[in-house]
């Protein structure tokens, strides 16, 4: 901190004063004068400034703006900042006494941590998301934001989030599902599959996790025979988002028994699984579906009805196109 001080001729206690970042009751016109500090100093001296002010502030509308600043950089001399922050390590609690603002900013700082990359940050999202008595936003965060980071170290604890029972959170399950779609390791099939089969109890009762599961597989793309049940199942499901998302796994999986088991989801009695099992069957083999659908009796009025309309957006978009030319 001296050397850097030394080399912006001016103390950063007197730079912090200047700005009034401690107990500022302007928390406008000090982030003002931050702003300007832009016209004085060059880019690797001010991440340095932002830190410090990060370190003494009591403001959390500074904060956050500091936080913005920080991100920006993505500098590593902000890391261990953040994560002492994100850990309760510094004195952030003591500055900011208000319980949703603090929340706030650790949301912001795994956010930030997400965005550097850095696989040194891996260890403290997951001590948060593990932690049992840690805020459920917080957790929130640390799981989207293994994901981004992308770690293969984080799978395994990602995967038991899931097989946790004592997790009372469904939310953090769902970003836990997520983030290992993020992170695109085989190891997670079976947890993924697990949940897409789920038939009674807590997971039942949110299908949204059944939905992320299958988004999941759909990154993955791995082609296994449980999979390949999993998503037969899915087909079957009670809601309907599932069996649509099921419907996006099989057009994207290449296998070669998807296109009976969409054409089956033809004669679903949901309508906009219907109209989803008519795109996915236009997208894997063209045109011909369309008329097909449109000719044979055996399909229903709500299928004729969505390949007719794809038929009508197609020309009108073939139409523009020419007369683009």
């Amino acid at each position: 901190m001296q050397d850097m001080e030394e080399s912006i001729n001016l103390p950063l206690e007197h730079l912090a004063q200047r700005c009034n970042i401690i107990d500022s009751i302007n928390p406008k016109s000090s982030i003002e004068k931050i702003l300007g500090l832009s016209n004085e100093f060059p880019s690797e001296h001010l991440i340095l400034i932002y830190n410090y002010f990060f370190e003494v502030s009591n403001s959390y509308e500074i904060l956050i703006f500091l936080l913005n600043k920080i991100d920006k950089y993505k500098d590593k001399s902000s890391r261990t900042l953040l994560i002492d922050s994100l850990l309760m390590k510094s004195k952030l609690a003591q500055r900011i006494s208000d319980s949703d603002n603090l929340t706030r900013i650790r949301v912001n700082i795994a956010k930030a941590l997400a965005n550097t990359k850095d696989p040194q940050a891996v260890y403290p999202l997951l001590y948060c998301l593990n932690n049992k008595d840690e805020n459920y936003k917080i957790k929130l965060s640390c799981a989207e934001a293994l994901g981004k980071i992308g770690d293969r170290y984080a799978v395994l604890p990602l995967m038991n989030i899931l097989e946790d029972e004592t997790e009372s959170s469904v939310y953090v399950k769902e970003s836990a599902v997520s983030a290992l779609g993020m992170i695109g390791d085989e190891k997670a099939v079976d947890s993924l599959v697990s949940i897409i089969e789920s038939k009674k109890g807590f997971l039942d009762k949110f299908t949204f996790l059944k939905e992320r599961a299958l988004e999941a597989l759909n990154k993955l793309n791995f082609k296994t025979e449980k999979v390949h049940n999993a998503l037969v199942k899915a087909l079957r499901d009670e809601s309907p988002r599932v069996r649509i998302n099921a419907i996006e796994v099989l057009m994207n999986s290449n296998d070669e028994r998807a296109e009976e088991l969409i054409r089956n989801m033809l004669f679903d009695n949901n309508q906009e699984v219907v109209q989803n099992a008519v795109i996915a069957l236009y997208n894997m083999i063209g045109d011909d579906i369309l008329e097909e659908i449109i000719n044979d009796e055996k399909y229903t009025d709500c299928a004729k009805t969505e390949a007719v309309k794809l038929q009508d957006d197609l020309r009108r978009e073939n139409i523009n196109e020419n007369d683009n030319e």
